[in-house]
């Protein structure tokens, strides 16, 4: 027998939105320390999730990732791997330090897109859009093959449902009858090159998802409260339909000149880019807490 996780710190929701900004400070760092470009404005949309899911909603233990009872998290949108990177350095699976000196070298285990083999802890290697929600069903299908009762939880960009892959498995899941299952959605409204509705009509989109025979929650993936609320609300893992969270957010968010500029969908900050990224930053979260 394994020996039972250790849980995170029971955060408060003040305390995710601290952690929250402090996310999303080392992530701007690290744009403007790296010399490549960095997926950043999905990232900063998607920074909220991960907080709340490293720091409240997933049963993980650091220091035991190989503990089969553990929850199982998919990045499907591999883009925002970075993101990740410093979420899971934040919850202690290993150093931030380590992130910045070796982002994006050769050889280096904190890639552009996850890569399981180079970094323990990840679940599975992603970066092609629309495969991880199919993986995501398989290794939920199988916890239930062995009768484990761990989630299966998998992060998607509202812009990769476009692929046919993400609506085949959800219908797989469906029929399975996966309730271990839980996707949340990016939904930011952007893709690389154009706003959403402008390349591929997603609307009505919850309604998409609940032909498919999913529970669907619609939240602000930018107020931690209803992250929270939505992560404790979650049916139990042996119920019979599987979840999508549907996160509204804003791409760039919090640094006023990428919120919603498609240009920033990846770049890279200068000093005084980054400067004035930080300022922005410093500025929302001031708004935010008044």
């Amino acid at each position: 027998m394994s020996e039972p996780l250790s849980a995170a710190e029971p955060h408060s929701v003040a305390e995710l939105e601290d952690l929250a900004f402090e996310l999303r400070s080392k992530l701007l760092n690290l744009c403007g320390t790296y010399e490549g470009a960095v997926h950043i404005g999905g990232d900063l949309s998607a920074a909220d999730i991960f907080t709340a899911l490293f720091h409240y909603g997933l049963n993980v233990d650091p220091t035991d990732i190989a503990n089969p009872e553990r929850d199982r998290f998919v990045l499907s949108k591999g883009h925002a791997a970075v993101c990740m990177y410093i979420a899971m350095a934040m919850r202690g699976f290993f150093s931030y330090d380590g992130i910045v000196d070796t982002y994006g070298q050769l050889d280096s285990a904190y890639g552009m897109h996850p890569c399981k083999v180079q970094l323990p802890g990840v679940e599975c290697s992603t970066g092609s859009l629309g495969h991880g929600l199919p993986i995501a069903v398989g290794m939920a299908l199988s916890a239930r093959h062995r009768g484990d009762d761990h989630r299966v939880v998998c992060l998607l960009g509202d812009g990769e449902t476009g692929e046919g892959s993400v609506w085949e498995a959800a219908m797989a899941a469906r029929s399975n009858e996966l309730g271990n299952l839980v996707a949340f959605v990016d939904r930011n409204r952007q893709l690389m090159t154009s706003f959403a509705e402008e390349r591929v009509v997603f609307e009505p989109y919850p309604d998409k998802w609940r032909a498919f025979g999913w529970n669907v929650v619609e939240i602000d993936g930018h107020d931690m409260g209803d992250l929270v609320a939505a992560i404790d609300a979650l049916p139990a893992t042996d119920s019979n339909r599987p979840t999508v969270v549907i996160a509204e957010t804003v791409k760039g968010k919090g640094v006023d000149f990428m919120e919603h500029n498609l240009a920033w969908h990846a770049g890279s900050l200068g000093a005084a880019d980054l400067e004035k990224a930080m300022a922005a930053l410093e500025s929302t979260r001031k708004k935010e807490t008044v």
